[in-house]
């Protein structure tokens, strides 16, 4: 299966959306990480502090396939001029055909619309594969500090992207 067979990607959050992220991050951390409950609070807080404060500047991906939620990914500002990635999440059985990298280059390009000049993101380093596909997309790591959060030892690892400024005429003239 391709993910150019019938693959939907909606901003519109519908009833269930949020329960699923929250869900799912719970539930996948727990399995491939070891982490406890307490990391599926922490994404239900966060999530829901981005929530109730909906604004065209905080978007929420759901990517679904015959009416199956497969993936998420959003954006929420970190500053007036940095975004951050948030709730990145790729279904297990859709790892591997593209839709990590098509939503991500989703954000990023709303991001560069939207006129911020860096992301940002925070991950674990035994995410590998999500690692590989932000450093594949620019990002590079700029911080990484050791600590015990939701029940395991984890490498929490902060990564950013600076996006190059367009060169206009006027700045092209005084170089």
């Amino acid at each position: 299966m391709d993910v150019a067979e019938p693959l939907m990607v909606r901003t519109e959050l519908r009833p269930g959306d949020i329960g699923w992220i929250v869900h799912r991050h719970g539930v996948l951390y727990g399995v491939e990480y070891g982490f406890d409950h307490t990391f599926e609070a922490d994404v239900a807080a966060t999530l829901a502090e981005v929530v109730r404060s909906p604004s065209p500047g905080r978007p929420i991906w759901i990517a679904e396939r015959h009416d199956r939620i497969i993936g998420c990914i959003a954006i929420a500002p970190a500053s007036p001029l940095t975004a951050q990635l948030r709730w990145f999440l790729v279904e297990p059985d859709m790892r591997g055909r593209g839709l990590g990298r098509r939503l991500l280059w989703e954000a990023l390009a709303f991001c560069r619309e939207c006129g911020y000049q860096a992301v940002v993101l925070r991950t674990g380093s035994a995410l590998t594969a999500a690692i590989h596909l932000y450093q594949s997309a620019g990002f590079r790591k700029v911080e990484e500090k050791s600590d015990r959060h939701w029940g395991v030892d984890v490498v929490v690892q902060k990564y950013e992207l600076i996006f190059e400024r367009a060169t206009t005429p006027a700045t092209a003239s005084r170089d």
